[in-house]
């Protein structure tokens, strides 16, 4: 099913559940990895993603169209994902560095890491940029989204989207260098 067929049969109380269905087998691996991008953790994107799709089903209706649908779904997993990471920072009186070494840790040491060594130091080095830096890497870079989608996602401009990828990628060399 395309976007306009599920949401046109989204309207359709009997085929809503088949359509929100559809609408997360299209769209779940794709949230799920957007997510673990952040998080990191596998458990925590799961339960990430999980959330994501509890909040599309719960606003589907008030879509307004403006936007893609999979940019629309992707705002809410960047907030989702954002939000469980000031959480987990909160619940556990960490700094963020305390959070991000947290989360190094268990990238090493995580069973779902499949990556080699290289793969490993670029996350790890990921770990050490901002928030925002990593959220723009990671769209651009892994998912390949153009700016103009970015923008629309989190609500920046694309100029400041460009610097961002761009001390995002000078400070990921950086890393890489010294490291």
């Amino acid at each position: 099913m395309q976007d306009r067929e599920i949401l046109d049969a989204f309207k359709e109380p009997k085929q809503r559940e088949l359509a929100f269905r559809e609408l997360v087998v299209t769209y779940q691996e794709r949230v799920y990895w957007h997510v673990r991008k952040m998080v990191i953790i596998h458990d925590d994107a799961d339960d990430v993603t999980q959330e994501v799709f509890i909040k599309v089903y719960k606003n589907l209706d008030t879509f307004r169209e403006s936007s893609q649908l999979f940019t629309w779904i992707y705002r809410i997993a960047t907030n989702e994902a954002i939000n469980h990471l000031k959480k987990k920072q909160r619940k556990h009186a960490q700094s963020l560095e305390d959070v991000q070494y947290e989360l190094e840790n268990h990238l090493s040491s995580g069973h779902h890491f499949t990556g080699d060594e290289i793969q490993l130091k670029l996350q790890k080095a990921l770990l050490k940029l901002p928030e925002k830096q990593r959220l723009v890497f990671n769209m651009k870079y892994f998912d390949d989204l153009k700016y103009d989608q970015i923008s629309e996602i989190t609500g920046t401009s694309v100029g400041a989207l460009k610097a961002s990828y761009h001390l995002a990628v000078k400070k990921l060399e950086e890393y890489l260098k010294e490291n």
